[in-house]
């Protein structure tokens, strides 16, 4: 509840209260024309770029010089970066019953046990960029990757990692169901199948309304509103 004087009439009350116009900014108000940081719109999500990964499936690597090159322009804009990595419980608590290629990664050594050095992450991680633990292929499956975008404002992501028909595609749609606007990296990405990076690339994904652009081609300098 606001008080006021009791000699003040309400009128003048009002007038107090209401927020003085900056006339320089185009009528906005003072209040509306302070802001103390940028507000992050966009997102950076790159998935299994990982060493038990990068250091088996050799067509993984191919994806890790354009990524390396990206990842500072992109904080430099302003884009929140987020990695996304691989791992299951050691006990396998959460190993999917009945499944023949998660059983396989589970049985590949240590490779993808949760806390092995196998599952840490093969690019340069900054203090400001959001780690993401997946268990499965989305990285939005069973994961706080949605609470953590929305947290930050975020309404539009750029897509890279591996594989294309699998971690990236499956990304890729979790993201369109959840209304972001959907940008894939073509050369932040790769697949053991060529054939199949390129369908998805030049087919699947323009025809779901996502976005296909190189590395060097995003992202845009007006990505991020300025302060």
């Amino acid at each position: 509840m606001v008080s006021r004087p009791l000699d003040e009439t309400p009128a003048a009350a009002a007038t107090k209260a209401r927020p003085s116009v900056d006339r320089e900014h185009g009528g906005a108000t003072k209040s509306s024309a302070v802001r103390t940081e940028p507000v992050l719109t966009t997102a950076l999500i790159i998935g299994d770029i990982q060493h038990g990964i990068t250091s088996n499936y050799p067509f993984t690597k191919r994806v890790v010089p354009p990524l390396t090159e990206l990842l500072p322009r992109a904080r430099e804009v302003g884009v929140l970066v987020v990695f996304v990595h691989f791992a299951l419980r050691a006990n396998g608590a959460d190993l999917p019953p009945n499944n023949a290629l998660f059983r396989t990664f589970f049985e590949a050594g240590d490779t993808f046990h949760e806390g092995s050095a196998g599952t840490e992450i093969a690019l340069p991680v900054a203090k400001e960029d959001i780690v993401v633990l997946k268990r499965r292929g989305s990285a939005f499956a069973g994961t706080d990757l949605d609470l953590v975008l929305r947290a930050s404002g975020v309404t539009t992501i750029a897509i890279a990692g591996v594989a294309t028909s699998a971690m990236v595609a499956a990304t890729c749609y979790d993201a369109a169901d959840r209304d972001y606007e959907v940008t894939v990296l073509l050369d932040g990405c790769a697949d053991a199948d060529t054939a199949m990076h390129d369908f998805f690339m030049n087919a699947v994904f323009p025809s779901r309304g996502f976005k296909v652009l190189p590395c060097a081609d995003w992202p845009a300098t007006n990505t991020q509103p300025t302060s």
